[in-house]
């Protein structure tokens, strides 16, 4: 048997396409996976090349791969993912003791490759990107509750400070059959929450049916039986309708919770990104889904010190973050990309700009988030037991997502929810509230 160690970097279409990578390696019944990785004879990185801090991540992680090499039992480095779509060959030729890279649209090819390398073999390396996701793909999960379901690759958007068209190719959607038909393995296995993901959710399908198909697929999901929640995440604004909202609001599987990355709220800024709408526009959104979905859960992501913001466009940021009070909200620094529009426009921000306005906008954040957690103190929510701990059960509730969003810390006792198991759903009361922490008891042991 031949031991392999996975490292997964980045967002979470990222971790769909690793636990392909996995269930490739599964089929082949000479590998098996290992968490130690000075034992892994074949160590595979999946890497992120969004921004710079996940370009210098990914390279850090390579090299200190290239480490075990020497001194322990790795035969074999495999590079793959968005770093090596955009630079395969400056990584070839800067850190000889990769052996094989594979980009977004080849990874399918990894048992052959590590099978070459191990041989002594160079593989062809990348290929055009626009990966085909399929249901009869096989893939190995990495908990037996959540899944995220890719139901598209690529985007058709072309923001000014974004490379993913170059890393992940235009739009490429999948037939609602066969993601209810992946939806349906999942739920064999199973998977209570689903978590829709595309790199636009809203523009699923355009390419394949003429127009958005996210309101008939979620219909179709929804149906579903042993579904408990399904979640959606990156929704630009821009495209988000009506069908979508009313379908939200009345769907109990459907949790109430949207990930609307805005970037920005002034309207110069928003026309130099290329993204449409303006900042009343975006206003009058989040207004009706408040209206409309009374429990709605807002996330969203902002940039700061995009080439032009001037003082002026951050304080219009701030205020609109004032005065809107997203639930959740994170916060990039502009990133200069090259091969993207804005890695040339003039009015560039200096980093210590740059960072002196991200920590502005966090510091408000707290204090919003800490406002909207206090609120919660009194209620009970659902919760799913994602780990245990000595003294604590950690959860999460309809209202976040997974990594990314609340923890609920549960208190265990001797004589009481010890059978709880990760994957349980419970009934929590919240006790304390934190800027992203709550705290919880147990009011019901099971919702099953």
């Amino acid at each position: 048997m031949i031991k392999y160690s996975l490292i997964t970097l980045g967002c979470p279409k990222n971790e769909v396409d690793s636990q392909h990578m996995k269930g490739f390696l599964s089929d082949y019944n000479k590998f098996i996976e290992t968490d130690d990785f000075e034992k892994a004879e074949v160590i595979i990185i999946n890497t992120c090349g969004f921004i710079q801090d996940a370009k210098e991540e990914s390279i850090e992680t390579i090299l200190n791969a290239a480490s075990y090499k020497e001194n322990h039992s790795c035969s074999s480095l495999i590079v793959t993912g968005c770093l090596t779509q955009r630079y395969s060959s400056d990584l070839i030729k800067e850190i000889p003791e990769i052996d094989a890279v594979l980009g977004t649209g080849n990874f399918d090819r990894i048992v052959e490759v590590i099978k070459n390398s191990l041989a002594g073999k160079k593989n062809e390396g990348i290929s055009e990107p626009g990966f085909d996701y399929r249901s009869d793909l096989p893939r190995k999960l990495d908990n037996n509750y959540f899944a995220y379901l890719k139901i598209a690759e690529g985007c058709n958007n072309n923001c000014t400070y974004c490379s993913i068209p170059k890393i992940r190719g235009p739009v490429k959607s999948r037939e609602i059959e066969d993601i209810v038909k992946e939806a349906n393995n999942l739920v064999k296995k199973g998977i209570k929450e689903l978590i829709v993901i595309a790199q636009d959710t809203t523009q699923y399908g355009i390419d394949i049916y003429g127009k958005s198909a996210l309101t008939p697929l979620l219909k179709k999901l929804v149906n579903l039986n042993g579904i408990r929640w399904i979640r959606i995440l990156y929704s630009y604004p821009e495209f988000i309708k009506d069908d979508l909202i009313n379908l939200i609001s009345k769907e109990d599987k459907l949790c109430s919770y949207l990930d609307l990355p805005i970037q920005h709220s002034a309207d110069k800024i928003r026309k130099l990104m290329n993204r449409r709408g303006k900042s009343k526009d975006i206003s009058n959104l989040i207004n009706k889904l408040r209206n409309n979905i009374s429990d709605i859960v807002i996330r969203t992501s902002l940039i700061v010190g995009f080439p032009g913001e001037t003082n002026e466009d951050f304080l219009e940021l701030k205020n609109f973050v004032k005065k809107h009070e997203f639930d959740r909200l994170g916060v990039f620094k502009f990133s200069r990309e090259e091969d993207t529009a804005a890695y040339n426009f003039p009015n560039q921000i200096s980093e210590e700009v740059k960072e002196r306005r991200y920590e502005e906008i966090m510091e408000l954040q707290q204090q919003i988030a800490l406002k909207k957690n206090r609120k919660l103190v009194g209620e009970s929510l659902e919760v799913v037991i994602e780990n245990i701990e000595d003294e604590h059960y950690l959860g999460r509730s309809k209202y976040d997502a997974p990594e990314i969003d609340n923890q609920i810390y549960i208190k265990r006792s001797s004589n009481q929810n010890s059978s709880l198991k990760i994957g349980d759903f419970v009934n929590c009361k919240i006790k304390e509230a934190y800027e992203y922490d709550l705290i919880g008891e147990i009011s019901n042991e099971s919702t099953e």
